[in-house]
């Protein structure tokens, strides 16, 4: 009863390991690929044809060639890994306000910031937005954090204007911008990289 259940469960088994990652081994800057199951493979039980023919089915799920992983030695991956470290040091500070802003219990909800913290989301964030002017309107009088009106269970920033209107906007928004100006020969591999929403 259980040896037909076994084997009407490997091909979902065998999908499964098809859809995940290999493991990858780096030794010495050249890649080597192992098999998921590569102790399945190597273990010999009492039923060895059994578990021989297993090992043949996880090896066949892997038999594409290793990926070619950048090299230190390579100038074009250096230069990136510096530029992504700057821009990391660059914009990290007001990153972690702005968290820091929207999750902390520093404000609750529908409490204008502090003058402190709004000259630091409208110098490093607001300004940068692609919209700004349209942000901004007749003026701005504060920035406020509530819940955002469409998606109740997250808190984003409000640009408060001096007629007493209020719009939300995307710090990430601002971010992206504020990187293509900054570093428009890197700015997309590193949206691409670390804002997993897309580049909106």
């Amino acid at each position: 009863m259980v040896a037909p259940l076994v084997f009407r469960a490997l091909p979902l088994l065998r999908l499964r390991l098809a859809r995940r990652s290999c493991h990858v081994s780096l030794i010495d800057g050249a890649t080597a690929r192992r098999p998921l199951c590569n102790s399945a493979a190597d273990s010999t039980g009492a039923d060895g044809d059994k578990s021989s023919s297993l090992a043949q089915i996880f090896q066949a799920t892997n038999t594409k060639e290793p990926p070619h992983l950048p090299r230190w030695d390579d100038p074009d991956f250096r230069r990136w890994k510096e530029i992504e470290s700057e821009i990391l040091d660059d914009i990290e500070p007001i990153i972690y306000l702005t968290k820091e802003i929207l999750h902390s219990d520093r404000y609750t909800d529908g409490a204008r910031l502090t003058p402190k913290d709004e000259k630091a989301v409208t110098d490093k964030l607001l300004a940068h937005h692609p919209h700004f002017e349209d942000k901004i309107g007749c003026g701005l009088d504060s920035i406020m954090v509530d819940r955002h009106p469409q998606f109740t269970h997250s808190r984003c920033l409000f640009v408060v204007r001096t007629d007493g209107g209020w719009i939300d906007f995307s710090y990430q928004k601002c971010l992206r911008a504020y990187i293509r100006v900054k570093y428009p020969s890197y700015a997309d591999r590193f949206i691409k990289e670390y804002f997993k929403r897309g580049s909106g």
